[in-house]
């Protein structure tokens, strides 16, 4: 009955979350459901929620209510997955009636069943915990066919105090590295396969007793039909002599590392349960330059956390000037319930949050504009996204630009080909994008 059925998918959150859900729509698509992103054509929608923050649970309600509206229409049930019902089902079965079935994030497999269950006793049912970890399906892909994400674990050790992933993930579960290399190959030519985790840099340690992470990125360069491997959530206390050394000398390797600090001061970092001071990160860095000249590395901030001083961050803005991070994301602390942090003292107004927020923003912009401009006249190699029919060229991104997160290289060519690796000299630099030409392009 359910391969009937026309199934629409929506996946909110992280890149992590989206890999979940194109082995979602794998399975759906194994069992010979039909599929479409017209919402209002779908009989049956599933919302792959993510519920790290209050914000995204707010987005996640919002499109299930949204969604609810096209019950109207064709809409017979929505499937509500991942990480909203995974932590918040007592508090969520109840009040939200526009839901017919919850899935947590090992459930997956059990949608059918669930759905079927839904169907015959015309009723709202919870299935969350119901599954078993570990589910592998053919991937759907969502990105460019020519850039896929390959997630290496779930769930997390570090217990950080501001953070709800361990609550909601759980523990720290590497994949099979078998699982993975078979994963990867199953997803066909790839320019760019990018490495995510909550914390990428632990693999194997859970599952084989000591870290596998530099074997791993070796075996997955020796595929064939992968031409690139970016690496993000790389944590700073594991980033090890090993891996340093392997991004330099693997030529797959993009030169280009996302390092997420949060904080550069040592009072704040211990508060929120990070195992790194000022004085190691800045000694980290320092080590990866001298190792990797022409290394970008990324990373993330959280300002505003409880009790955080005005000293505290004016010495986090100079942290940056020194740093001198390429790319840079910053977020205003969020207060999230069953958290270490939730309770501490004193918490910081919301503007003040803010403030600090668009200050970092304001100096990071600087910086990174300083380094872009010292590629003008310069050529970069870059992996061509497509068209931009707007601005009437090319566009892709350099090995300092990873999708979604960073900025953009527009080109111009006689031709250029989604997929694949062009030369491109720099003309200019607009905010986080530079643009250019390929050498045989004339006006």
């Amino acid at each position: 009955m359910l391969s009937n059925k026309l199934f629409g998918v929506i996946s909110l959150g992280c890149d992590k979350n989206r890999v979940d859900t194109e082995k979602l729509l794998g399975l759906l698509k194994e069992n010979g459901c039909r599929l479409t992103d017209d919402l209002s054509k779908a009989q049956i929608v599933v919302v792959n929620t993510c519920a790290f923050l209050q914000s995204a649970r707010e987005e996640a309600i919002q499109t299930i209510l949204e969604c609810a509206d096209y019950k109207s229409g064709n809409l017979e049930k929505i499937v509500v997955t991942g990480c909203l019902p995974q932590k918040f089902i007592d508090e969520l079965f109840a009040p939200l009636q526009e839901a017919d079935v919850f899935l947590g994030i090992s459930d997956y497999e059990k949608i059918f069943e669930a759905l079927e269950r839904s169907y015959e006793k015309d009723e709202r049912v919870d299935f969350v915990g119901k599954g078993n970890d570990g589910y592998s399906f053919e991937r759907v892909l969502t990105t460019d066919e020519h850039v896929a994400y390959l997630k290496i674990a779930d769930g997390c050790f570090n217990h950080c105090t501001y953070c709800l992933i361990p609550k909601i993930r759980g523990k720290y579960r590497s994949y099979p590295m078998e699982n993975l290399i078979k994963e990867a190959e199953e997803l066909g030519e790839i320019s760019e396969l990018i490495l995510v985790a909550q914390d990428t840099t632990r693999y194997g340690e859970d599952l084989y007793g000591e870290n596998k992470f530099v074997e791993l990125i070796r075996k997955l360069s020796a595929l064939d039909n992968i031409r690139k491997i970016r690496l993000l959530y790389c944590y700073p206390d594991v980033i090890s002599d090993a891996l340093i050394e392997e991004i330099a000398q693997n030529d797959k390797i993009l030169k280009y590392i996302d390092m997420p600090l949060q904080h550069s001061e040592n009072r704040v970092l211990k508060l929120m349960n990070r195992k790194g001071t000022r004085e190691a990160y800045l000694a980290l860095i320092k080590k990866m330059r001298e190792k990797i000249p022409q290394i970008a590395i990324r990373s993330t901030f959280i300002s505003g956390f409880p009790s955080e001083t005005e000293d505290e961050f004016l010495a986090m803005q100079s942290f940056l000037q020194e740093a001198k991070f390429l790319n840079c994301g910053f977020f205003a602390y969020s207060r999230e319930p069953d958290t270490g942090a939730y309770r501490m003292k004193p918490q910081i107004h919301h503007a003040t949050k803010k403030r600090r927020v668009r200050a970092l923003y304001e100096t990071q912009a600087k910086i990174a504009s300083e380094i872009l401009n010292g590629f003008i006249g310069k050529t970069v190699e870059v992996v061509c996204d497509g068209i931009d029919y707007e601005k009437g060229c090319f566009v892709g991104r350099a090995y300092f630009n990873a999708p979604d997160i960073d900025g953009k290289v527009y080109f111009n060519a006689l031709e250029a080909t989604q997929g694949e690796y062009y030369t491109i000299t720099v003309e200019r630099v607009e905010n986080y994008d530079l643009y250019g030409k390929t050498e045989d392009f004339v006006l």
